[in-house]
């Protein structure tokens, strides 16, 4: 039997890198650290990706923090960071191969409700179909609670162990192991990643 495959989104079929979006608004020094600060690294972002408050009240939260010259980067930042998304490497070749040796993939990420917005545009989001994406802040929780992995679980009908959870966040991984995933922690290198599924037990060219 084929285990089910559940991919993260952030560094794993996705580069999420705060310091590129500031970069790419042309913000250098303390004022690149200030908007990384304020803005990704708040509370609110949190919240943000739990779905309790909206992103105006993350703009608004992080403007109150900065100097007026930097409330249309922050603004900007809140609502437009995943206009340029760069894939991880070998997310798509990855995602394509397991596609067509019938794998069951599923997403389990931890996002606002920008989520609905943007998936699309990762390459290879076309073999993750939207009824199989479970996104945190439908649903009030985050990883690494084990009550989302559970609903998840729920959700689509399936036994942890029967599941390969890949995740760039240590404590994520950890917290789906405790529960019975099969787990590893994605570092970036796509050969590696390959290796570790096939560790796993997944049919992957490595």
């Amino acid at each position: 039997m084929k285990p089910n495959i559940v991919f993260d989104m952030g560094q794993v079929l996705m580069d999420f890198a705060p310091p590129k979006f500031i970069a790419r608004l042309g913000y250098t020094g303390d004022d690149a650290q200030a908007l990384l600060q304020e803005v990704f690294k708040g509370w609110e972002w949190v919240a943000f990706d739990r779905g309790d408050i909206t992103g105006e009240d993350v703009a608004a939260s992080a403007c109150s923090r900065l100097p007026e010259r930097l409330h249309d980067g922050a603004r900007e930042l809140v609502f437009h960071w995943w206009e340029e998304m760069i894939p991880m490497p070998g997310a798509k070749e990855l995602v394509t191969e397991l596609y067509g040796k019938g794998y069951d993939m599923y997403v389990l990420s931890n996002a606002s409700q920008d989520f609905h917005r943007y998936f699309d545009r990762i390459p290879g989001s076309e073999y993750l179909p939207r009824a199989r994406r479970f996104v945190s802040s439908d649903y009030g929780l985050l990883k690494p609670q084990h009550e989302i992995y559970e609903l998840f679980l729920e959700k689509f009908g399936l036994e942890a162990a029967d599941c390969v959870f890949i995740d760039d966040s240590p404590p994520n991984v950890e917290a789906a192991r405790r529960l019975g995933f099969r787990a590893l922690v994605h570092r970036g290198d796509p050969a590696r990643l390959r290796r570790e599924l096939k560790e796993l037990g997944v049919d992957v060219e490595v």
